[in-house]
């Protein structure tokens, strides 16, 4: 099959990486200088370093060209840069067959990723998500993964999961597209809320106490958005919570243990060089909860220092100041 990768950051090269020894494979990058840096390199030495680029994956910087003869596309682009991508491919490939590889809730609209392709009627191609517990550079490597497809049409997502699935990378299907994006949006929030709390030195019971009470958040959430409870306990859910939650390799996490060490977000973010996709998605994430009357005290709290509304210390006094409930 010709799969065509659009985006060449980490997870975008990982991905082309991984699936350039069973597929034909174009890695297309928007900038021609970082596109030719990638050729004469054969190495992502900004986003991805350490890890070869085949002789066998092809890179582009000319869209048009790298989607003319793709059998599937997969948009791996940060949310803030999926309408733009969307766009294109309607006017150059409508009827292409794609996934798409971005966590998170667009900022404004509070759109998840499934509602800014159905603002694309000029799309008729079947589509889905891509989601679950992955590292970049663990992929890259050629380490054992899962992974889940969903699509509202089953029999691509079925079909897609068997065509994409190797030695090296399992993949599930699945219908549950809200479930899975929310799952994946959110537990990019957590994951800044456990980076705070371990960055602060507070324990692993803290951690286990917020992992926890953060899926019970997401599946509230998720559930009131149409979402299957069984989504929130499955790979996208439980497994890329813990994932994501539990390590430095994580961006989101980076960014919570740099606010309890003291440093200014801004500055934070710029130096991490990648997007860490909690930081736009924990305000609109709470903005949806709030219109659906759904309860999110650690979203809340890890806006508001995001924000500046709350500083770090407060911020953990505050989650441990509320009141005893049922479980």
């Amino acid at each position: 099959m010709r799969l065509t990768v659009l985006g060449t950051g980490a997870w975008g090269t990982a991905l082309a990486l991984s699936l350039s020894g069973f597929h034909s494979v174009t890695l297309w990058g928007r900038d021609p200088i970082q596109v030719q840096a990638l050729r004469l390199d054969r190495e992502n030495r900004r986003y991805l370093p350490g890890h070869a680029l085949p002789p066998s994956l092809q890179l582009s910087s000319h869209l048009p060209s790298a989607l003319q003869d793709a059998d599937l596309a997969l948009l791996v682009v940060p949310v803030a840069a999926l309408e733009e991508i969307l766009s294109a491919l309607a006017v150059l490939r409508p009827y292409l067959p794609f996934l798409w590889a971005c966590k998170g809730v667009e900022q404004g609209t509070r759109r998840l990723p499934h509602q800014i392709v159905r603002a694309h009627p000029a799309l008729q191609g079947p589509h889905g998500v891509l989601s679950g517990p992955s590292f970049a550079t663990e992929i890259a490597a050629g380490l054992p993964a899962a992974l889940t497809l969903a699509s509202a049409d089953e029999a691509f997502a079925q079909s897609t999961a068997r065509l994409l699935h190797h030695p090296h990378l399992r993949l599930y299907s699945s219908t549950d597209l809200v479930g899975v994006e929310i799952a994946g949006a959110l537990k990019n929030v957590m994951a800044i809320a456990s980076g705070l709390s371990d960055g602060l030195g507070l324990g692993l019971n803290a951690r286990a106490a917020l992992i926890t009470r953060g899926l019970a958040e997401i599946t509230r959430l998720g559930m009131v958005l149409g979402g299957h409870r069984t989504t929130f306990m499955g790979l996208t859910g439980l497994g890329d919570l813990i994932l994501t939650c539990t390590t430095a390799l994580s961006r989101n996490y980076q960014v919570g243990q740099g606010l309890a060490q003291g440093l200014p977000l801004g500055p934070l973010l710029t130096s991490l060089g990648h997007v860490a996709e909690g930081v736009p998605t924990a305000p609109a994430a709470l903005q949806l909860a709030q219109e659906h009357g759904v309860e999110m005290p650690i979203t809340a709290t890890v806006q508001k220092v995001l924000s500046g509304a709350l500083n770090v210390q407060d911020a953990v006094l505050q989650l441990l100041a509320r009141d005893p409930r049922a479980e």
